[in-house]
């Protein structure tokens, strides 16, 4: 399945896009990040173009929404797995496999998945609010 548009103007949303690197957020150091979070190949003081992070995004999206695909086995909607898409590619498809979010969407919960966008807020502990924005703004994708 690909992303739908809502899901990449979500993801570009929550990203936002600054093309000179920067540290991760949560946890002030590794990994730089550059364009709209792309985090591969990226060093202290890198600087790119619009086009370039415009790729970065495409590429990365791709790949998230391919291993978003193989790990989901329950029939989504368009928005259902957008909401996911844009949640792994925050948090990583590991983390993804690893959750209960992704229990309950296979299990056929939808309404339990939905929940589980809410309990990811937090880096190293602390619970920022951009990250809870971002899982508000999922959870309502996924259930639109």
């Amino acid at each position: 399945m690909d992303i739908n548009q809502a899901g990449i103007d979500l993801i570009k949303s929550c990203e936002g896009c600054r093309l000179e690197a920067y540290p991760d957020p949560g946890t002030g150091g590794d990994p730089w990040t550059i364009g709209y979070g792309h985090t591969g190949g990226i060093d202290k003081g890198m600087t790119i173009t619009q086009e370039q992070a415009d790729e970065f995004l495409v590429s990365d999206i791709a790949i998230v929404a391919g291993g978003v695909d193989n790990l989901v086995t329950f029939d989504l909607t368009p928005n259902q797995f957008a909401a996911i898409v844009c949640f792994a590619y925050n948090v990583g498809l590991d983390n993804l496999a690893k959750s209960t979010l992704l229990r309950c969407v296979n299990a056929g919960h939808p309404q339990d998945a939905a929940q589980e966008f809410l309990k990811w807020d937090r880096a190293a502990g602390i619970v920022m609010a951009g990250l809870t924005a971002r899982r508000q703004a999922e959870r309502q994708l996924f259930l639109s």
